[in-house]
């Protein structure tokens, strides 16, 4: 197997973070990667874009709270509001950490792009390509179902509705997503009505899309720690014996994989540094937001309006796909780790002369202490924290369903 020159990398490094940049990037938290170019007009609609998204937001989430308090009275109608406030919170939440850990994902995509840069074997570009692409297809999935919820809960249920009387005005009106409490303003006469819903429903995108952004996110950091992963199994199957056409010392291979290990294992504690709030934030809410929109499912079907049964499946599937592409990243990224130890001891290790082979004991005692994704250090991202979520879930289910 030959070396291969990779003087221009960039599209595949666009293989790997162009999606993420579609997606940060209109909500200003995609990194500049690189200042000196950066003009002073980019940093200022960069800072317009994070103001304008958080205005949006908190406009939903305000006056949402104060019809709740000042105008409902019955549950039903307060849970069902509170639920899809509470969406917007946990945006809120992730779009924070997104702004403020900057810094730490510019490093990672400046790691992804000289990893990109100093790829040596096409056996190693090709398990690249494979990771960055199933990466974009969880991120393509997941912008799916997001988008389409935006699609079936603004636009088409409102639409199907129909327009409502206020026969004391002897006025009809298009009834609005998220009620605007009425010391603040009359929403139900025109213009009024139409400003309110065209903000709402740019509330709605933001929203969704900092939710698509945020698993966009960790698969492309995950999934690349997975594929740094795999290619340093790869270069363990070829320490002993070296590969075909391909003239290097045993140092030479033993450096480069203690090098790799190192650099894929500070790259894993860098991505578990900037995904660990986010995951937290929205495993504790996707929790509450799968109860919520299973009862919200189950009453719509109750009450003959499939239309909007359909739409909260679709949220509800969405949520849950979500939540699921956290706990099976981290579970792929463990299971991974554990090849790597495993790997090291199936070689032919003891063909190694003198004591260079203590350093694949070294490999195989830190790839056995199983390196895992957490959510704030508290919860591992896992196939089984995923089955506990949704029993969680299903038990709230069941409470709320028996106090109503």
């Amino acid at each position: 197997m030959e070396n291969i020159k990779k003087d221009n990398f960039e599209g595949d490094v666009d293989l790997s973070i162009s999606l993420n940049r579609w997606i940060l990037k209109p909500i200003g938290t995609w990194p500049s990667l690189k200042v000196s170019k950066t003009k002073r007009l980019d940093y200022f609609l960069k800072k317009l874009a994070i103001l304008i998204c958080y205005i949006l937001l908190c406009f939903v989430l305000i006056l949402g709270s104060m019809f709740i308090i000042l105008e409902l009275e019955d549950f039903y109608n307060s849970l069902k509001i509170g639920s899809a406030l509470s969406f917007f919170l946990m945006a809120a939440m992730k779009y924070f950490f997104l702004i403020i850990r900057e810094n730490d994902i510019k490093s990672c995509i400046d790691s992804i792009e000289m990893d990109w840069k100093d790829v040596k074997y096409l056996e190693d570009k090709k398990i690249m390509i494979d990771n960055a692409n199933f990466g974009r297809k969880l991120i393509i999935i997941c912008g799916f179902f997001m988008y389409g919820g935006v699609v079936f809960y603004y636009i088409a249920l409102p639409m199907t509705h129909g327009r409502a009387l206020d026969e004391d005005r002897n006025i009809t009106y298009r009834p609005l997503v998220y009620p605007v409490p009425k010391i603040i303003a009359d929403a139900q006469i025109s213009p009024t009505n139409e400003i309110f819903y065209f903000i709402q429903l740019c509330s709605g995108l933001v929203a969704h899309n900092i939710t698509v952004a945020a698993c966009g996110l960790v698969a492309l950091l995950a999934m690349h720690a997975c594929g740094q992963l795999e290619i340093l199994v790869s270069w363990l199957e070829y320490l002993v014996d070296g590969r075909e056409n391909v003239s290097d010392t045993l140092d030479e291979r033993l450096a480069d994989i203690v090098e790799q290990h190192v650099r894929a294992f500070s790259f894993i504690k860098r991505t578990e540094e900037v995904i660990s709030e986010i995951s937290l934030v929205e495993i504790v809410g996707c929790t509450l937001n799968i109860c919520c929109l299973g009862y919200h499912c189950m009453m719509e079907w109750d009450i003959k309006k499939p239309l909007g049964s359909v739409t909260y499946l679709i949220l509800l599937t969405s949520v849950t796909f979500n939540i699921f592409i956290f706990c099976y990243i981290g579970e792929v990224l463990a299971e991974r780790t554990l090849k790597v130890g495993e790997r090291s001891y199936m070689i032919d290790w003891y063909r190694i002369p003198d004591r260079k082979n203590l350093a694949i004991v070294l490999i195989i005692m830190m790839s056995n202490s199983t390196t895992k994704l957490t959510a704030g250090n508290l919860i591992d991202l896992s196939i089984s924290s995923f089955c506990d979520i949704i029993k969680s879930s299903v038990v709230y289910l069941n409470m709320l369903r028996t106090v109503t």
